[in-house]
């Protein structure tokens, strides 16, 4: 295992009511929490599938579930918003000995080990890497040291959050690369994306 690549896993707790409220809105509570199930799963085969440490975020709680085995690290989310969060725990596994770090979430049916460590290897080469999401945000965001900026002054959960980010490291001039772009499925109209 590469020791000093860690993926940073963030995932809510999977509760009813709690998870995909949006798609929920289409497709009521129940089939939603079914679907965010899948995607975990889809989720934690692929990073299983990479050549890194693994760690996963919880939004509320460390669970007995699907991540439970040797293969991931166990942590709480800690911060006011996703930015906020997002800070934190780039700080802890840079603090765990991180050399580079990225970090994912668990709404995109499209991930893939490969991509994963494409992102690695992008930050040979840069100072940061990032995937955008065709919803305008990304999916993925890594780099080599903390740069705290990239979290802060952002509407989170919007359109333009790609395109901020991208502004922010153009600005402090830091060299970046772009990932191939991939859903996220966030709504009724995006279920396809599981076929």
């Amino acid at each position: 295992m590469q020791q000093d690549h860690h993926l940073i896993i963030f995932v809510k707790n999977p509760k009813l009511g709690k998870v995909k409220t949006r798609l929920a809105a289409g497709i009521g509570d129940e089939k939603a929490l079914e679907i965010y199930l899948k995607l975990l799963e889809i989720t934690r085969k692929e990073a299983l599938r990479t050549n890194c440490v693994r760690n996963v975020f919880y939004s509320d709680e460390i669970e007995s579930d699907c991540w439970d085995d040797d293969h991931f690290n166990k942590f709480v989310q800690q911060g006011n918003d996703l930015g906020d969060r997002m800070k934190n725990a780039f700080e802890q596994v840079f603090a765990l000995g991180a050399e580079k770090a990225v970090i994912i979430g668990s709404d995109c049916p499209e991930i893939r080990a490969e991509i994963l460590e494409a992102s690695f290897i992008e930050l040979d080469k840069n100072d940061v890497c990032i995937g955008s999401a065709k919803d305008g945000g990304y999916y993925l965001l890594g780099m080599k040291k903390l740069h705290p900026f990239l979290f802060e002054e952002k509407e989170w959960s919007t359109d333009s959050v790609f395109n901020d980010t991208i502004t922010q490291l153009t600005e402090h001039r830091l060299r970046f690369g772009e990932l191939v772009q991939l859903s996220d499925l966030d709504t009724a109209d995006d279920l396809h994306l599981l076929s």
